[in-house]
């Protein structure tokens, strides 16, 4: 099952935020996140909040999903007021957002545009399964304003797969990709995950040449995480299955960045790879310069100025909540200029574009010659930027410049 949620600060009932958060609003993008919370099936990997019909009890269901969102999409306006600039950015994320009923999703755009006013140029993105959608559900996604889809595709090798727990067959997904491209997405996304128990290099070279014939404007390539409390983690613990070895998910990263590199598709942060600048997901691009999102959902996170909270998980008690005129808030921080500036240096340090060397404090300042020497940093236009080898040991990275 999903991991605990953090403790944090008490939230007023009605989500009110602090005047000095709200005052920011004016000034940052603002970014929407919808999180919807249901699955077919549980992956063995995944620590996400998601449930499957089984495991969602009474209390809120796909078809009443949509209404729920919305009314926490009202509670929102009440609290930001008029203060927020068009909302740049909309992401349906999971879960399995295309699992909701025909409609759903841009009947809640279409909310989130009542409320708040979508951009012209406003980037609308669902994640979907390539078993969750077909040609005439992805040109009602299209048709309702969703205009960039990304696809779980993860793996090309039906093995992969199986460990993974992932139910779709990748010989189907050439034709999902063109009829989503015939559905007029001017943005397509495959998402990959490498480091899978039994996943051999040539596996993994297999399913990345794969993505690249898929021809999309933009690629994810994570690294498989053991989460503790999942059934891969008791499979690796019960010795049925090995932990990701190091040295392999090096190597297999490394392949994925010669491959993607060569196809025309540039890294621009740790995971991700797009074809163009404008081919970049700005909504994650958003999160990572620190602006401001809500995120609307079960379990979903949220940042304004400063101030992050999160909401319950589940959805029966999301459900309970706004039912009763109350935040689904669980609870909140605030945090300190000190925090800012690390999760700053944590964030940007991971893009193409690089770290301005004015975030660094004297100690971070100092320790910039010896990661140029050791080849873990460029050093550019007051800017420092990962090397490939320092993109491997981003974390040691961070440790450094943040003494």
């Amino acid at each position: 099952m999903p991991s605990t949620l953090p403790d944090g600060d008490p939230v007023p009932d009605d989500g009110a935020l602090p005047e000095a958060a709200l005052a920011s609003l004016r000034d940052e993008p603002f970014g929407v996140y919808v999180h919807v919370p249901f699955c077919a099936t549980r992956c063995g990997y995944c620590d996400f909040n998601t449930y499957t019909a089984a495991e969602l009890g009474s209390g809120a269901s796909r078809e009443t999903y949509a209404d729920l969102v919305m009314g926490e999409i009202a509670l929102s306006g009440r609290v930001l007021g008029s203060d927020v600039p068009p909302v740049s950015t909309v992401f349906f994320g999971g879960g399995t957002p295309t699992l909701l009923p025909d409609g759903a999703l841009p009947s809640i755009l279409e909310r989130i545009d009542a409320t708040y006013r979508l951009a012209a140029d406003v980037e609308v993105t669902t994640e979907a399964n390539p078993d969750s959608v077909d040609a005439r559900s992805l040109a009602r996604l299209r048709s309702g304003g969703i205009n960039r889809i990304s696809f779980g595709v993860q793996s090309a090798v039906p093995h992969v797969l199986a460990t993974l727990d992932r139910t779709h067959d990748a010989a189907r997904v050439p034709a999902v990709v063109a009829a989503a491209r015939e559905a007029g997405f001017e943005q397509l996304s495959v998402d990959l995950i490498y480091g899978t128990p039994g996943e051999s290099i040539a596996d993994w070279q297999t399913s990345v040449d794969y993505a690249v014939g898929l021809s999309p404007d933009h690629v994810s390539a994570y690294a498989l995480i053991v989460e503790e409390g999942t059934a891969l983690a008791r499979q690796v613990a019960r010795g049925e299955v090995s932990a990701p070895d190091d040295d392999e998910m090096a190597d297999k990263y490394l392949l994925a960045e010669r491959l993607l590199s060569a196809s025309g598709l540039g890294w621009y942060e740790l995971s991700n790879w797009a074809r163009t600048p404008e081919a970049r997901c700005r909504h994650n691009e958003l999160y990572w310069t620190g602006a401001n999102w809500w995120g609307f959902g079960p379990g979903a996170h949220s940042h304004v100025g400063g101030v992050r909270w999160w909401n319950v998980k589940h959805p029966a008690a999301y459900a309970q909540r706004l039912a009763a005129g109350r935040t689904p808030a669980h609870a909140r921080e605030v945090l300190d200029d000190e925090t800012r500036r690390v999760e700053r240096i944590l964030l940007e340090s991971r893009l193409s574009d690089g770290l301005g060397l004015d975030v660094l404090d004297a100690g971070g300042a100092a320790a910039v010659p010896g990661l140029v020497t050791d080849g873990l940093v460029e050093e550019a236009a007051e800017r420092l930027v990962l090397t490939p080898r320092g993109r491997l040991l981003a974390d040691a990275v961070v440790h450094r410049l943040t003494p």
